[in-house]
């Protein structure tokens, strides 16, 4: 008994330092707070839950689920995304203060030439005379200005669904420095997965879904750039772009994994899900990967929702996500998703359940991990669609310590 705690404790510990995953972004799930294993009814389901592939051509069809034909119909996906997230309040004032920054710089650089003093001590002087100067300089220092990628390639259809994407995440912050100013990328990289997937309805009320996923990550820990000299800062991103880029189609660092998730309808009206991603049979880039455990719950209200030519899609979702995951468990919001979501078609033609859909828009809200979130989202002529959400994520170890808001919009092609 007390070997078995042992091996459950150190587990545990395990887990709690473990690296996480590759994460796809969705943007329609980031907008309603990321809560969204039980509601998957289109492609998302690749990603949240591979359960979901069952409900597309299911949910809406009056033949195949009479007591869902109410819902919004999705015969099946087929998209390109390409989009790009940043903290731009972050960006806009760091750039703000850099440029006061910058003028501490110059002035003591000034002064030093006029009259022959060494830069360094003209700049130490400086701040012991004007302490107001040290705070600016603290205000500049260390500011994260983190910046993301994405790019995917999806299709789903009833009970099977797979995709290829790219993540991408670069984290440089400026470091004011009392003589020499730099930048230092604190960690790159490139994550790239191709998965692929199927559900099976065992029960009108239960499906049960299985994926593999093949993933390769790569990753350049801390680079140091010295702001005053441009030689060193072109030879050393020329250095880390070939570290970065030498490898990437080495296919021995490919790591593969299972995903699986179940659901259930509840009532025709509130839906169960679960699913558990991300167990992956090797580590990734010398990281050890935390499986990713999350349940939740969907409400769809009859009422609200239409299966029409001018459709309407209203969802309300709760999950509890990640469970596995200790890094941010000091407080239990840091766990908990919610969010809602409403989508109405604008103009159709001619108007009825087979009709044309011209135009439709998505609004939606949300908490993740504690922090708001929000988006919308708008598709023409059934092949474009423009998307944006905001979110915010936590540096800190506990919910409300540090918190970074991120900016992510995306297009998408397809059907």
């Amino acid at each position: 008994m007390k070997k078995l705690l042992v091996l459950l404790a150190l587990t545990f510990v395990a887990i709690s330092f473990a690296a996480k995953a590759p994460t796809h972004r969705s943007i329609r799930a980031e907008a309603m707070g990321n809560a969204h294993v039980a509601l998957v009814d289109d492609k998302e389901a690749i990603y949240f839950n591979y359960a979901g592939l069952n409900q597309i051509n299911r949910l809406g069809n009056y033949d195949m689920r009479p007591e869902q034909g109410y819902y919004p119909r999705n015969i099946g996906d087929m998209r390109l995304n390409l989009g790009g997230a940043g903290p731009f309040e972050t960006y806009f004032s760091t750039y703000n203060v850099a440029k006061d920054v910058q003028k501490i710089y110059s002035r003591a650089s000034k002064v030093a030439k006029e009259k022959g003093l060494k830069e360094s001590n003209v700049l130490l002087d400086s701040l012991a005379s004007h302490p107001e100067l040290i705070h600016k300089m603290n205000s500049y220092d260390h500011k994260y200005l983190t910046m993301k990628i994405k790019m995917d390639a999806e299709m789903a259809f009833h009970n099977f669904g797979g995709a290829i994407w790219v993540d991408g995440n670069v984290a440089p912050y400026m470091d004011a420095g009392l003589i020499v100013p730099q930048l230092i990328i604190d960690t790159f990289y490139i994550d790239g997965v191709a998965q692929v997937g199927t559900a099976y309805g065992f029960t009108d009320e239960f499906s049960a879904g299985i994926g593999i996923k093949f993933a390769k990550r790569h990753k350049v820990e801390s680079v140091h750039i010295n702001m005053a000299n441009y030689d060193d800062i072109q030879d050393t991103l020329e250095d880390r772009y070939h570290d970065a880029t030498d490898q990437i189609f080495d296919f021995d660092e490919v790591s593969a994994g299972i995903d699986l998730g179940v659901l259930y309808q509840l009532t025709r009206e509130l839906r169960l899900g679960m699913s558990l991603r991300d167990i992956y049979f090797k580590e990734l880039a010398g990281d050890k990967i935390t499986p990713n455990l999350t349940a939740g719950i969907n409400y769809s209200p009859r009422f609200f929702n239409r299966n029409t030519g001018f459709s309407r899609k209203f969802n309300i979702a709760l999950d509890y996500a990640d469970a596995f995951n200790g890094q941010n468990n000091y407080k239990p919001f840091s766990h908990l998703n919610m969010g809602l979501e409403v989508e109405q078609t604008l103009l159709a033609w001619p108007g009825y359940s087979s009709a044309f859909r011209a135009l439709a828009v998505r609004l939606s809200g949300g908490f993740k991990g504690g922090y708001p979130a929000a988006g919308f989202a708008v598709e023409a002529l059934r092949f474009i669609t423009v998307e944006f959400a905001t979110w915010a994520e936590e540096l800190g170890y506990y919910t409300g310590q540090d918190e970074e808001r991120i900016y992510m919009g995306q297009l998408s092609i397809g059907f």
